[in-house]
């Protein structure tokens, strides 16, 4: 096993999925668009799970996995170069709800599953501190759930629909995401 940066993911890979979303009429409200920014968040999460497995298994150390996730964290959220500013706001929502992929991803190789609650009391108390607009409190919590999420407990995505929109509900569909990604590593097509 290779350990170049792009094992996992590689920015060419990430270019692709926004040149497609570029060239496309992106609309939320159309099946098609939302399953393409979904499977862009999906393709991330897989990479994310498949860096997790690859440490758990004993294949890359600690400090190799940290290195990984960052890689794939900084390509993943750097500014888009796309000129439709609806369709950059889209992106961003999906950078936005992989924010919590990525930390979440970091905890769980820094210092393994969270273990003083549950998956949806952290989201619980994720919602809460969002709602006293402390932000990084919430972004910890999530977190937290994501790391529980890794070490295969359930996110019963039920919960999503009693939180508020915001911030965590977005770091929730990350987290969905990570869920499928960790039961199901298989690549995204790209033209699917």
């Amino acid at each position: 096993m290779s350990n170049s940066p792009t094992e996992f993911y590689s920015a060419e890979r990430w270019q692709n999925w926004i040149d497609r979303i570029d060239d496309e009429e992106i609309d939320p409200e159309d099946e098609s668009s939302a399953r393409l920014l979904l499977n862009l968040q999906d393709d991330t999460a897989i990479a994310i799970a498949k860096i997790v497995a690859a440490y758990d298994d004993g294949e890359l150390e600690q400090e190799q996995a940290l290195e990984e996730i960052a890689d794939v964290r900084e390509i993943v959220l750097s500014e888009v170069d796309i000129d439709d500013e609806e369709t950059r706001m889209l992106v961003d929502g999906v950078q936005t709800s992989l924010v919590c992929v990525f930390i979440a991803a970091e905890e769980y190789v820094a210092s393994g599953p969270a273990e003083e609650a549950s998956v949806n009391d952290y989201i619980g108390a994720a919602a809460d501190a969002e709602a006293e607009e402390d932000l990084d409190a919430a972004l910890g919590y999530a977190a937290q759930a994501g790391t529980l999420i890794i070490d295969g407990e359930e996110l019963d995505m039920t919960i999503a629909e009693q939180l508020e929109y915001g911030l965590v509900t977005e770091w929730v569909n990350g987290l969905d995401s990570l869920q499928s990604a960790m039961s199901d590593p298989e690549v995204v097509e790209e033209d699917e």
